[in-house]
């Protein structure tokens, strides 16, 4: 059994990192708006913060467009209201290889070894992109839903981490309300909320 507490960690993290004149890169893999919203409110001061939208498992294509067009636009509100610099890079759309990873796996139930290996499809991508581009940690906004499996992102981030020689940041977004509070913030700045995480199969009743 899991007994670790990743929100605790990553509050280590950044206890450590506080008041160093450099601040830390962070390649930070979002999957939309609602959920980097509360990411990025804890994250911006102890980080200099770049979002990486990388989600080849958005099956339709306006979808994926309307997703990436909330997350500019709540980056550039958050910039001006809190004078930070986070930036943000769009990763490539891939379906294609969305369903090549989820080939004979097209039956499994939702949360289970299709998602995982979904989670690992995206954060590998992540993972490499934060070696190529030096940055000091990346992590990712998925643990910020309770429809995702914290422990097993958290396993997969710290696997990716060794091979790429760049630290994970654990974390557990959703803990101290995290959740609730991108609720909040989504009815803040007017943010579309989908109400399934982007795969055809994730609709399937």
């Amino acid at each position: 059994m899991n007994t670790r507490n990743y929100q605790k960690e990553m509050e280590t993290v950044i206890a450590d990192l506080t008041g160093r004149r450099r601040k830390a890169r962070l390649l930070l893999h979002a999957c939309c708006a609602p959920c980097a919203s509360t990411c990025l409110l804890r994250l911006y001061e102890a980080f200099a913060v770049t979002v990486f939208y990388y989600n080849p498992n958005i099956t339709d294509a306006a979808e994926y467009q309307k997703r990436v067009a909330e997350l500019k636009r709540l980056i550039g509100l958050l910039n001006e209201e809190y004078a930070s610099s986070i930036e943000m890079v769009e990763g490539d759309y891939e379906p294609e290889a969305f369903f090549a990873m989820a080939k004979g796996l097209e039956a499994e139930p939702e949360g289970g070894i299709r998602c995982f290996s979904c989670y690992e499809q995206r954060l590998a991508k992540t993972a490499a992109l934060a070696k190529e581009g030096g940055f000091d940690y990346f992590a990712t906004t998925l643990t910020l839903s309770p429809l995702k499996n914290a422990a097993k992102l958290n396993e997969i981030g710290e696997r990716l981490s060794e091979s790429a020689g760049v630290a994970w940041l654990p974390s557990d977004f959703k803990k101290k309300d995290g959740y609730r509070e991108s609720i909040a913030l989504s009815e803040k700045y007017g943010l579309y909320r989908q109400n399934y995480c982007g795969c055809v199969y994730s609709k399937n009743p």
